[in-house]
This record gives structure tokens, sequence and C-alpha cells, in this order.
């Protein structure tokens, strides 16, 4: 079985969604490109990346792409698998910094359609708890909401991750 062109792993936090997304391309290839969306802003995610960059290894190269991941794929080699950690990082960055979603969203839709090699995309699934108490958070589930229905339609494979089960949501012909 080979890796399908575009996989979505979504999950909670902590979930083991990363963890089985790099074993999804570890178990495909003999190298890896990482694209981290993660803004390093403090201490605590300074920890949080180390721990990331250690568990992977030698297996990966990484791009540090938190504003533009589209960018970084389409500099991957042809047909090396990439892996984007994560989607909801980067919407987050996205709104931050004030760019308009829908657009940046459609700008990583053709950059994933145009990839050399298989994709697979890392998103938290924030739809499952209690509705925010503000507005900021209120659009921050919404806008991560349709990115990932968005990018479940366009995918081959998608995979749901809780407690480090992985419960398989869709599989397209080569997933």
């Amino acid at each position: 079985m080979t890796l399908p062109p575009l996989t979505l792993v979504l999950g909670g936090a902590r979930s083991g969604k990363s963890a089985h997304a790099e074993t999804l391309v570890e178990s495909h290839a003999s190298s890896g490109l990482y694209v981290a969306t993660a803004r390093i802003d403090d201490a605590e995610m300074e920890i949080r990346a180390a721990a990331h960059r250690e568990r992977r290894g030698p297996f990966w190269t990484t791009a540090e792409a938190p504003l533009d991941p589209g960018a970084a794929l389409a500099d991957a080699a042809p047909g090396r698998p990439a892996l984007v950690d994560c989607l909801t990082l980067w919407l987050n960055n996205l709104m931050a910094e004030g760019y308009d979603v829908e657009t940046a969203s459609e700008d990583l839709f053709a950059a994933l359609a145009a990839a050399p090699g298989p994709v697979v995309l890392v998103a938290n699934e924030v739809g499952l708890g209690i509705v925010p108490d503000n507005a900021l958070a209120r659009a921050f589930r919404d806008h991560a909401g349709r990115l990932n229905q968005a990018v479940a339609a366009r995918a081959d494979r998608v995979d749901f991750v809780a407690a480090g089960l992985v419960m398989p949501l869709k599989r397209g012909e080569a997933g």
C-alpha cells in the first residue's frame, strides 16, 4: 500500500495525532519533509518543539513555515512525502496576523494540489467541546471547523486519533 496524495489526521490535543502522522510517512519513505507551523514565542513552546524534534530524528528535514506551509511544500523534492503539523497552529498564526483566512486557505489548497509528493496534514478537532464564550474563540473554532471540512473533502485518507487509537474516517482508492 502506498501513501495517498493527501491524508488528514485529526484529533484533540495530546491525542497522538502527530506521532501517528509521522509513523504514516516513515512507513512509506526513506526520508520526509516536516513542515512546522508552530511559532516559538515562549519557553514552553520551545520545550514542546524540542521534544517534537527529538522524537522525529534524522529521518526528517524540517521547514519552518508558520504562515505559508504551501511555499515549503512547493520546495519539496519530487516524490518525497511531507507532513504539515499543524493546520490549527497555522490558522492561529493567520488570525493573529490579520490574514484573510479564506484566501490563505485557497492558497494552501492550490499548493496541496500541486505538491510534488504525498502530503499528510495534522489538525486539531476543536468542535467537540462547548461553545466558546467570546467572539474571537468562536471565530477560531468556526474557521477551524470549515478548514478541516474543506481539507477532509479533498483528502484521500482521513484518520481520527483519540487516546492514541486511530479510527479511519475516510479511505480513497489509494488510501
